[in-house]
């Protein structure tokens, strides 16, 4: 019988198996490492246009934020200017109430009565003065009822005196002006 050795041949066929293995893993690594590469400059390249797009919107929000603080001072402007309006327009409708309020005090005063002061806060007015008698303030107080441009008149003090041997009543009283005679 004759001797075959077939170990060398085995040898090369394992030496050339692993040779191509080597090649296979070397291959396979570098392929590897090349996705590995080519996934991570693409999310690089994502999140750099995700970063982009947030500057982006980062700088639009600042400019509407500083329109929406223009709006704001615009509005308070507005607001500012309509109470001014207001104002003006209370100021015009009751430029004549005045008048009118002068004129009914002196044309409501019976004879035998003085005004000392005539004081108004809001529309209450306080009217001190002196008088003959008790009875010409009780008319005073009638006529300014009756005239239309006052209301809820109310004698607050009243103080009989003698002044040169004459009676003489000092009063202060209240009454409330309205806008004009009603009805």
């Amino acid at each position: 019988m004759s001797r075959i050795n077939l170990l060398p041949w085995r040898d090369a066929l394992r030496k050339e198996r692993q040779q191509r293995f080597l090649i296979q893993l070397g291959v396979t690594i570098a392929v590897a490492c090349l996705a590995m590469l080519y996934v991570h400059f693409h999310m690089e390249g994502l999140i750099e246009h995700q970063q982009d797009r947030n500057r982006f919107l980062d700088n639009e929000i600042k400019i509407l934020d500083r329109q929406i603080a223009e709006i704001q001072k615009l509005d308070a402007t507005k607001k500012a200017l309509i109470e001014r309006m207001k104002i003006i327009e209370q100021l015009q409708t009751s430029r004549p109430l005045a008048v009118h309020l002068l004129d009914k005090l002196v044309t409501t005063l019976p004879d035998g009565m003085v005004l000392n002061t005539v004081s108004q806060r809001g529309a209450a007015l306080t009217i001190t003065g002196r008088a003959e008698s008790n009875a010409r303030v009780s008319a005073y107080m009638r006529s300014l009822e009756a005239s239309g441009w006052f209301s809820g008149a109310r004698l607050t003090v009243i103080e009989a005196t003698e002044v040169r041997g004459a009676r003489i009543s000092n009063f202060t009283l209240t009454v409330t002006q309205t806008t004009g005679p009603r009805g």
